[in-house]
């Protein structure tokens, strides 16, 4: 192989030359650190920097003992795909569409003029609107407010504000795939933190942070994939864990806050200096109406700010003056209010069902959101395909995984489940896990 250098910088230089020539592809092995410091006639310290160099810039994954290769495009699992046809859809993670507005109409309306260039990057009744919001879940603590590209968007800012490649961050396990996402694709290290029946288990945020994970991202309401809500109580003791980490960068992942049936319990302690609450629109105004509005401390907005900088990546203005529109509307309001109490009734008949057919779920499980989690006992992937041969399509639980895991569930979308629908889909459950392999 035609690596050559004799520094450390040199020979990381020429791997990605040859990346770059196509020469080395994904997958290909890179020649273990002893011969080809025998055939550069270097130090074996000097290749191993120049490998380290490498993982740490992205270009390079390492194995251990396996050893190091070219880093691969990560192939990461996305919401509402990979579903076959003709199945009763209960996995993609999708909202009801008749519990959305009209979002054509609404941008049609207000007198809206399209902006040039140079133009303020932010529509003022919209921060007007979600700072009078904000300020009821944040009393007493300044902040500002921007507009995002939706919630992962935010994250990835932010995280990227802060942070560089190797740093871990903490989050939820089983974990929104967005954020998985955004963690893999820029190198971050994940620390896993189990979620039970109230959220973040606050032992296990304690040992990530003293691990050394520099931020965290937490769901408090409607968790993904779970369906969890932070109650008061394990919000409190979240706030305490951080209280003892105040330079650790927080976010809060909202998403559900328009038509959550829970309260929004705070996890960020007074003391943090680097937080930010991210409330994206999708789920209440429609997945295609890409935009999440943003609170966060000075310091934090500013970064966030620069790498929205006006005439390059602000959000379009007339994203802003429909979600404006549509936010501001008594009708809008009011369909919110159904959707909230049909989403929290949705996920509260499956589990009635289930339990009236035997599968258990804990008696503190009270979902919020669009889905519903069910522990099992046997292998998820076997039920999961079981449950495609008599007509539905549910997601196993490892895909949510945050890291290495044993846990076996399966994620079940409600957004849409009927009661009649819920009956015969625990019926089948039941039956199923008597006889995954045959049913």
């Amino acid at each position: 192989m035609p690596i050559h250098g004799a520094t450390a910088m040199e020979i990381a230089d020429s791997v990605r030359d040859l990346i770059a020539a196509g020469e080395l592809r994904a997958a290909d092995p890179l020649p273990p650190v002893r011969g080809l410091a025998a055939d550069l006639g270097v130090n074996r310290n000097t290749v191993a920097a120049a490998y380290r160099q490498l993982v740490v810039a992205g270009v390079a994954e390492t194995h251990g003992r396996g050893g190091t290769m070219v880093a691969r495009t990560p192939q990461l699992a996305r919401e509402g795909s990979g579903l076959g046809g003709g199945l009763t859809d209960l996995a993609s993670g999708n909202p009801d569409p008749l519990l959305l507005p009209d979002v054509l109409a609404a941008a049609g309306r207000g007198g809206y003029r399209p902006p040039l260039y140079g133009a303020p990057a932010l529509d003022p009744g919209l921060v007007e609107w979600a700072t009078a919001r904000y300020a009821d879940d944040l009393p007493d603590r300044p902040f500002r407010v921007l507009v995002t590209h939706g919630a992962a968007d935010a994250t990835e800012r932010l995280l990227n504000a802060y942070l560089t490649r190797g740093d871990a961050v903490a989050v939820e396990d089983p974990c929104f795939l967005g954020s998985i996402g955004t963690l893999r694709l820029n190198g971050y290290r994940t620390a896993p933190v189990p979620v039970d029946h109230a959220g973040m288990r606050p032992e296990a945020l304690r040992a990530a942070l003293e691990s050394g994970a520099r931020a965290v991202v937490c769901t408090p309401r409607a968790h993904n994939p779970t369906g969890v809500s932070l109650t008061v109580g394990r919000a409190a003791e979240l706030r305490a864990v951080l209280a003892g980490h105040p330079g650790v960068l927080v976010i809060e992942d909202d998403h559900f806050s328009a038509v959550s049936a829970m309260p929004y319990h705070r996890v960020t302690p007074a003391g943090t200096g680097t937080w930010a609450l991210v409330r994206s629109v999708s789920k209440f105004l429609g997945p295609d109406l890409r935009l999440a509005l943003v609170a966060a401390d000075g310091e934090t907005a500013r970064r966030l700010e620069t790498r929205l900088s006006a005439g390059t990546m602000w959000v379009s203005l007339l994203l802003q003056h429909t979600a404006r529109e549509l936010l501001g509307d008594p009708d809008v309001r009011a369909l919110h209010d159904r959707a909230r109490r049909a989403y929290a009734e949705r996920g509260a008949v499956l589990v009635r069902e289930l339990t009236a057919h035997g599968i258990g779920v804990p008696a503190a499980y009270r979902p919020d959101g669009l889905n519903v989690w069910v522990d099992l006992d046997q292998r998820a992937r076997p039920v999961v395909d079981a449950l495609a041969r008599r007509g539905w399509a549910v997601r196993p639980g490892d895909l949510f995984a945050a890291g290495p895991t044993d846990r076996q569930a399966l994620r079940i979308t409600t957004a849409t489940l009927t009661e009649p629908l819920a009956r015969r889909f625990a019926a089948d459950l039941a039956a199923v896990l008597d006889h995954p392999y045959t049913a």
